[in-house]
């Protein structure tokens, strides 16, 4: 069966239960925790996937790596799931899926802002209220990076959607249009 199926169907099992036990939000918030912990420590992956490492220790791992404590019951009944059922290697991509599925059932769009320098808290307050506009009434989770390659300007991006505004990319575009003559 295709790896990025299962991963997807216990996601969305897992949403339904946790908004059955009104624990949707925080089990939102363990995920992103976790999906953030596998991309901070490449290991976690290695050691989902070792064979000779017990499921209650993975289980162990994964609640730490997430934060959870033990009044997190519906996390915890998951983890158990997913041991009994072999599949604690693949709670990296199932805390993705759930963190997508999560975001797409409370509109919610995942904003990025890469700019050449740091922008200053008038000019990215200005940037929000643009970008909020443009989601229509949509919760941001928003976040902010430099990179010094972009040479002066920013990108934005939300969800699928790119806009560069950067003097990089226009750099780019001049070179294309002249190759192009």
């Amino acid at each position: 069966m295709n790896e990025g199926l299962i991963p997807r169907r216990y996601a969305k099992a897992l949403l339904k239960f946790a908004i059955e036990k009104k624990q949707d939000a925080r089990m939102y918030e363990l995920m992103t925790n976790l999906g953030h912990s596998f991309e901070t420590m490449p290991a976690l992956d290695a050691t989902m996937a070792n064979p000779f490492i017990a499921a209650d220790k993975k289980e162990q791992l994964l609640v730490t790596a997430s934060g959870a404590d033990k009044t997190d019951s519906a996390y915890l009944d998951f983890l158990k799931l997913l041991g009994q059922n072999n599949r604690l290697p693949m709670a990296r991509q199932i805390a993705l899926a759930y963190a997508d599925d999560y975001r797409k059932a409370n509109n919610i769009y995942r904003v990025e802002v890469v700019s050449a320098a740091p922008l200053d808290a008038e000019e990215e307050e200005r940037l929000k209220k643009l970008i909020s506009s443009h989601l229509g009434g949509a919760t941001m989770e928003y976040a902010s990076k430099t990179d010094p390659d972009l040479i002066g300007g920013f990108t934005v991006n939300i969800g699928s959607e790119k806009l560069d505004a950067s003097v990089k990319n226009e750099l780019k575009q001049l070179q294309l249009r002249l190759l192009g003559k």
